[in-house]
């Protein structure tokens, strides 16, 4: 029953509002709402915070510096100060004053980053069974303090409730950006420009921040783009298949479309010998190895580098200020289909209902394992090397990528789908401090706070992530899970992870958070006797 719910929800929205309008009801979709925040959950917010004795990683594309002593007063921060140089006693007569209201974290040996922003985060599904405290925390543990909900599948009052409740810091959550998915909640299909236009108006004055689109006719998506752009609203696509044919990426981004989810509709742009992708004869897009499996051959059929197609959208795109977010990590199984369901975190991280969800199913969202073999994840390897290079390419060029993770979906989980991103976004050939930017600075741009998130800067707000670690070494401390070092005595042990995320000067412990997850995990195996195991084994 859950899978058959959440396959209703996505399919209605991928193939528009015209079908989705009433499948699901709001009440049927939500799930289980964040607890109010617990006595203990944060220190904070202080008349004065003093960080001391990090190395800064500011997010501006800067290298490392420290030690430094950051000073926050409220929500803000204040001041950066270099306290000295590395490998000798910090000046102390150099730091900034402590008195009696002043807060001092030690952040010795500690690596200092810019809060990071997920692009692309669904804040949990009543068909994964993910609440979201569950979400929540497992973003907060990874660093994540603001996240972009692409289609706000909660409906938009539960959504709109956890932005406001989470700015209020009342909770333990990310800030929230919510985009609803475009014809959610009207009575009937949209068929006509102006009822777009109503549509988006409704959404402006309800407090929505952007609308999510699977793709529309064009004289609809032109309406509802050109009024969102008036009431200030941001805009994200997912090109889906069966709206791609007449509206891909460069289609989109001449009408006002800000920013691109995943890749579709960026090879259909670069098509220079046809105008759709060669589908198999028996294609059906209801099918998901279908969907998924003729997706690995898409990149093969577009334009490369250096040809006059290749140019021309490269070119557009720059000049239109148009923002990627590839969600690389979402289709790494399609790759390595093992690799991604014997990640480590799955044992004492994914609730049960979640792994039961990625199981291979006929009739759920990103199980579609019906038969995944050598032949489709060499093809989906090839794709990602094409996909990839566009993606550095458009970034070496000066455009704007942005990290988002899709995490609920194809073996990934929350948070550590972000830091698995952050992994494929250099492994598309970003150096390590540009990578940290797509996970900072470039969403914050993208979502037109940069002015207030994004980069360790005084004047802006407190959102910071403290890392027992050098991710410009190996991005893989970041991961809850820590990462793999053999020590001294050679003895296999556990380094890394993320000590603090800061957020509004609020002070978490990111290693209690994950103990909060994994006690949640736990009890629900010993309610119900469950235990992960490996897909077709029961």
């Amino acid at each position: 029953m859950k899978k058959c719910l959440l396959v209703l929800l996505f399919w209605g929205m991928a193939f528009g509002s015209a079908t989705y309008s009433g499948m699901v009801s709001e009440a049927a979709a939500q799930v289980t709402p964040a607890p109010d925040r617990a006595e203990g959950e944060g220190e904070g917010p202080f008349t004065r915070l003093i960080i001391r004795g990090g190395t800064l990683i500011s997010g501006t594309g800067a290298p490392p510096t420290g030690p430094v002593d950051i000073v926050i007063e409220g929500n803000r921060i204040v001041n950066i100060v270099n306290v000295g140089f590395p490998g000798v006693p910090i000046q102390e007569n150099r730091r900034p004053a402590a008195d009696d209201n002043t807060r001092e974290l030690d952040a010795e040996g500690l690596f200092i980053l810019p809060g990071f922003v997920d692009m692309h985060g669904h804040m949990g599904g009543a068909a994964q069974g993910t609440p979201a405290e569950y979400v929540f925390k497992l973003w907060m543990a990874h660093g994540i303090t603001t996240v972009r909900d692409p289609g706000s599948y909660n409906g938009l009052e539960w959504s709109l409730s956890h932005k406001e409740r989470s700015a209020r810091n009342e909770i333990v959550a990310p800030r929230l950006h919510v985009y609803l998915s475009f014809g959610r909640g009207h009575q009937g299909p949209i068929t006509m420009p102006e009822q777009a236009r109503n549509w988006v108006r409704d959404l402006a004055r309800q407090g929505g921040d952007g609308i999510k689109f699977f793709g529309l006719r064009p004289d609809l998506m032109e309406a509802a783009l050109n009024e969102a752009a008036r009431h200030g609203l941001g805009s994200a696509a997912h090109h889906a298949q069966l709206n791609v044919a007449w509206m891909n990426v460069l289609d989109s981004s001449a009408l006002g479309l800000t920013t691109m989810e995943h890749w579709y509709g960026l090879p259909e742009a670069l098509f220079s010998d046809r105008t759709v992708q060669h589908y198999r004869l028996d294609y059906n897009y209801m099918n998901e190895q279908h969907r998924f499996e003729e997706a690995g051959r898409l990149w093969a059929q577009a334009s490369g580098p250096g040809t006059p197609r290749y140019e021309y959208v490269m070119q557009t795109l720059l000049e239109r200020d148009f923002t990627m977010v590839p969600t690389f990590n979402i289709y790494d199984a399609n790759r390595d289909l093992m690799r991604a369901y014997t990640a480590e975190w799955h044992r004492d991280y994914t609730l049960p209902s979640l792994w039961e969800f990625f199981q291979p199913s006929r009739i759920a969202h990103g199980s579609y394992w019906f038969s995944w073999g050598i032949e489709q994840e060499v093809l989906w390897k090839d794709n990602y090397r094409r996909w990839m290079a566009f993606v550095n390419d458009y970034k070496n060029r000066g455009g704007r990528v942005a990290a988002g993770s899709d995490s609920g979906y194809i073996f990934q989980i929350y948070g550590f789908g972000f830091v698995r991103e952050l992994e494929m976004l250099r492994e598309a050939g970003f150096h390590p401090l540009e990578v940290l930017q797509s996970g900072s600075l470039k969403g914050a741009e993208a979502l037109g706070m940069a002015a207030e998130i994004g980069t360790v800067e005084p004047g802006k707000l407190a959102d910071l992530v403290l890392v027992d670690g050098n991710p410009i070494e190996d991005l893989k401390v970041l991961y809850g899970t820590g990462v793999l070092r053999l020590n001294a005595d050679n003895v296999p042990v556990r380094a890394g992870g993320v000590r603090y995320t800061i957020k509004d000067g609020i002070i978490y412990d990111a290693r209690a958070l994950l103990r909060d997850v994994r006690e949640m995990v736990r009890q629900e195996k010993d309610r119900t006797g469950y235990e992960i195991y490996l897909p077709g084994t029961r």
